[in-house]
């Protein structure tokens, strides 16, 4: 049974380079075992985070805890980490073999193994059997990217940081390559904080997803939370394609799913499905998000007549833009729309996000 104290906390920890804040008081902790993503734009404080956990950065203020443990003056090569980043800093003059090594300088390997044992093992696990003679330059990118991270596991750390690590590779390898980090993380059971701008690839390997905006966290939880549940307007408009709007609540009661409010969006009452926890109120402002794909062009408890504007074909589905009184919409679908339509949706499929009095 996994300990109940963090595997890694960040206990309010802000991070000044001059007048410039990176992190703004963030708290925060990974679980022993758990597959954990910083997902953001550009900027946000995700890669400062990860080197203020590898030690390459120093708070201004707060601490950084391992197993409840601050590693405040604990170098880098004493944290029991292995880092992993997104330029993959192989060393060209050394073989495949010689770079997994290289991970083993300040350490013997792991099991009471030897080294070559220790970088076959590895080389396997990341399906490079075989590569040890190989010069890095004559691999692909993906596998340049899989040696790197043999390397970072070389000493059998507590805690793997990947750093973007897939970002200069292309859409399909990207795919490949991340379901081939799940497996070997869940196969070695090691805690592993993510860092990565995309969305997308969040939500398909993490066990939890923290959103981190202009250095602070948004929101916390699973990766079906994020998406489901967004906490605020950031996050429901970050985190892949979504309908964001507001407007005036005309009549807080119950719909055919529970408590509903009606609300004035452009001069239209929209349904909108409400949580005990929302406490909502007759004249409040409330901001909702409602999904492509829970809009339908075959009708539901509330509907309203828009125009498609413009199509974009996915494969199995094709986005539709649509005008619906000046603001746009997005509708996914598998029959592509044209002209004058009618969507519909339930209001439970309509999530608030704020509410102002």
């Amino acid at each position: 049974m996994a300990s109940e104290t963090p595997a890694v906390a960040l206990d309010g920890v802000t991070r000044r380079y001059g007048d410039t804040t990176a992190l703004k008081g963030v708290s925060l902790s990974v679980r022993e075992g758990e597959f954990f993503t910083l997902v953001g734009p550009s900027g946000c404080g995700k890669t400062t985070t990860l080197r203020l956990l590898a030690g390459f950065e120093t708070p201004t203020h707060g601490t950084v805890r391992f197993d409840g443990e601050s590693v405040a003056g604990v170098p880098p090569e004493a944290r029991d980490v292995g880092v992993v980043f997104q330029n993959y800093a192989l060393f060209p003059h050394m073989s495949v073999g010689e770079n997994v090594a290289y991970g083993l300088r300040f350490t013997d390997p792991p099991g009471g193994v030897s080294r070559d044992e220790r970088v076959s093992t590895l080389l396997e696990l990341v399906d490079l059997a075989g590569a040890e003679e190989r010069d890095p330059d004559t691999l692909s990118g993906g596998q340049q990217q899989r040696v790197a991270m043999a390397r970072a596991l070389a000493p059998g750390p507590d805690l793997l940081l990947l750093d973007e690590p897939m970002s200069a590779l292309d859409a399909k390898l990207r795919e490949r390559l991340r379901v081939q980090v799940r497996e070997i993380q869940r196969e070695l059971g090691i805690t592993t904080v993510y860092v990565t701008h995309d969305q997308e690839e969040a939500l398909a390997v993490s066990d939890r997803v923290a959103v981190v905006r202009d250095g602070h966290i948004e929101q916390v939880g699973t990766p079906r939370e994020i998406y489901r549940e967004p906490a605020t307007r950031f996050v429901a408009s970050f985190i892949g394609d979504n309908n964001v709007l507001s407007g005036e609540v005309t009549d807080v009661g119950v719909g055919a799913d529970g408590p509903a409010a009606t609300v004035d969006v452009g001069g239209e009452s929209l349904g909108v499905g409400l949580d005990s926890r929302d406490g909502v109120a007759v004249g409040d402002r409330l901001t909702f998000c409602l999904r492509p794909e829970r809009l339908s062009l075959s009708g539901g408890e509330t509907t309203l007549s828009a125009t498609v504007t413009s199509t974009e074909f996915l494969g199995e589905t094709t986005r539709a833009h649509l005008d619906w009184g000046g603001e746009t919409l997005r509708l996914r679908t598998t029959d592509p729309p044209d002209g004058d339509v009618v969507v519909g949706f339930d209001p439970a499929d309509a999530h608030v996000v704020a509410v102002e009095r």
